[in-house]
């Protein structure tokens, strides 16, 4: 292993680079305990209905699976029938980061619509809520939101609550991809309810890997009108994990008290402390608005290079040098003030030429 994954560097690259929780490595100690039943009928998951339910409301029935692909993939196909269609933003999760699994492995297409800033409205939806009957189109039947969105911004309860009333009154559906659903809450200050089931929102993807768990996520359904066979969908879609009390174990862990909002509140507050510095420093330009744990920045390039030797990154538009510095549970106020020091003197060292040699004055 390099110098930069033994030394405890906490990087900015994504939140999954994050380890996991202490109390979730507890929660899966202890439900490492003697045998029993495999495939969910286990204490630890019948707990996790229980606690979903409290968090969402007492309709909600909770899936545990393995993965935000897998929850996404199931929850799309089984709200869907094989014709069926999903309107999403072109920055969307399903359709920029899962390798066509929606269309691979769930048979779906996928209606994107440009979001400049990650949020569908109305009026995006409606690009493409087009064609109802057509035999010759697919048949648009879900819209997908993410919360917090891939750009680093939440929606309102009133947007999603206006997204859901404009596609149930088009006969469509709506599933929410809550991979940060929680940096969401944390941001607007409000129980997960709030943005989902007193909204509308019929089917949600539930994260848990990018807040501190080891593996896992859940797909919730808040209306079971909206789905068709999840049980058997999740098996087919290899989703369906044997020890599941290993999952449910680490979900309950999350959502039966608070440490979900501490924990994303922590990322938020870095993301802050993050955004906060780079305004200070007055030069860069900051390209979305800071809501939840991602700052996005552009950086010159000798800038970018200079702090690639210490920390991971993702550039997000190659073209114009904008790159995402992702906060996660663990990354602390030392992390944090550490990058805006490099940050600072790399702006102040001049680009080399070409040549590689330094520039004169």
């Amino acid at each position: 292993m390099t110098e930069q994954h033994t030394s405890g560097v906490h990087h900015f690259a994504s939140d999954n680079y994050a380890g996991a929780h202490p109390e979730v490595l507890a929660a899966l100690a202890a439900a490492n305990v003697g045998h029993v039943p495999a495939y969910g009928d286990d204490p630890w998951t019948a707990r996790l209905q229980d606690v979903v339910r409290a968090q969402l409301g007492e309709q909600a029935v909770t899936y545990p699976v393995l993965n935000g692909t897998g929850a996404n993939v199931l929850a799309l196909q089984a709200m869907l029938p094989r014709w069926g269609a999903v309107i999403c933003t072109e920055a969307a999760h399903v359709n920029t980061d899962e390798n066509g699994a929606p269309e691979r492995v769930g048979g779906l297409k996928l209606l994107t619509v440009a979001a400049p800033d990650g949020r569908l409205t109305p009026e995006l939806v409606d690009r493409q809520a087009w064609g109802f009957g057509d035999v010759h189109r697919a048949q648009p039947g879900v819209v997908s939101l993410t919360q917090a969105t891939e750009l680093g911004t939440v929606y309102t309860p009133e947007a999603v609550r206006e997204l859901c009333d404009h596609a149930h009154a088009r006969g469509m559906r709506v599933h929410m991809d809550g991979a940060r659903i929680a940096n969401a809450a944390a941001h607007l200050g409000l129980p997960l309810r709030a943005l989902t089931t007193d909204c509308g929102v019929d089917v949600l993807s539930l994260g848990g890997t990018k807040n501190g768990l080891l593996l896992g996520e859940a797909v919730v359904v808040l209306d079971p009108s909206a789905v068709v066979g999840v049980d058997f969908l999740r098996k087919a879609d290899m989703q369906l994990t044997s020890k599941m009390r290993f999952v449910s174990a680490q979900l309950v862990a999350l959502y039966e008290d608070d440490l979900w909002l501490r924990s994303a509140g922590r990322a938020n507050a870095m993301a802050a402390r993050l955004r906060a510095g780079i305004d200070a420093i007055g030069s860069l330009d900051v390209v979305q608005p800071t809501e939840a744990n991602a700052v996005f920045v552009r950086l010159p390039a000798h800038v970018a290079r200079a702090l690639r030797r210490r920390w991971r990154f993702y550039d997000w538009d190659a073209a114009d040098g904008t790159v995402r510095l992702m906060c996660a549970f663990d990354t602390t106020e030392q992390d944090v003030d550490e990058l805006l020091a490099a940050l600072a003197d790399a702006l102040d060292d001049a680009p080399a030429p070409e040549g590689g040699a330094p520039a004169t004055p």
